[in-house]
C-alpha cells in the first residue's frame, strides 16, 4: 500500500509541475514550456563586493548541483544592470563555445557538459533595465529566438518583459 500510495503522489507531483510548466508558458507567450529555468540575481555586500547567483530548474525541480556563483570582475561598486550584462555573457558565452567545440557530454560521466543545455527561460531578478541588459546579450550571441527572458520585480511583484515600457 506504501508503494502504490508514492507512486500515486509522485504522478500528481509530476502532473502538478507539468500544469505550472504550461501555465507558466502561457503567461509568458512561449512556443513550448521551459524545460530548463536559470534564475540569476546579484548581491553586493556595503557596496564592494558584488556576486551574481544563478540557480537552475529542470522540469520544475531544483537541480542544485548546477548551481553557480560569479564573482563580478568588470567593474567596481554597485551596478547590478552591468552585473547582470557580466553574468550572462560569461554563461552564455560557455554555452556558445562548448556547443562549437562538440563536446556536449562529458566522457567520464555521460553527463552533459556543464553550461552545454540551455534554458528555455532566464528569469533575472530586477525591473526593465535588468530585462533590456540580459536581452541585449542574448541577441549579442543569437540566442533571442532560443531563450525566452523575463524579470521579477520584487517590490510589485511585477514580470517584465524584454522591451516592454516602463
Amino acid at each position: 500500500q506504501s508503494l502504490v500510495l508514492n507512486k500515486r503522489r509522485r504522478v500528481g507531483d509530476l502532473t502538478a509541475r507539468a500544469r505550472a510548466m504550461e501555465d507558466l508558458q502561457q503567461a509568458l507567450g512561449m512556443d513550448s514550456a521551459p524545460l530548463r529555468i536559470e534564475g540569476y540575481d546579484i548581491s553586493t555586500m556595503q557596496g564592494q563586493d558584488t556576486v551574481g547567483s544563478m540557480v537552475v530548474f529542470e522540469d520544475g525541480m531544483p537541480r542544485r548541483s548546477q548551481y553557480r556563483r560569479f564573482i563580478i570582475k568588470g567593474f567596481e561598486g554597485s551596478n547590478d544592470v552591468a552585473a547582470i550584462r557580466e553574468v550572462l555573457t560569461r554563461r552564455l558565452r560557455r554555452l556558445v563555445d562548448e556547443r562549437a567545440s562538440d563536446v556536449l557530454v562529458d566522457a567520464t560521466t555521460g553527463e552533459a557538459a556543464k553550461f552545454s543545455y540551455a534554458p528555455g527561460l532566464i528569469v533575472v531578478d530586477g525591473g526593465q533595465p535588468q530585462v533590456n541588459a540580459a536581452a541585449e546579450v542574448l541577441r549579442e550571441f543569437g540566442l533571442d529566438n532560443e531563450i525566452a527572458l523575463c524579470g521579477l520585480a520584487k517590490r510589485l511583484e511585477e514580470v517584465w518583459l524584454p522591451e516592454e515600457d516602463f
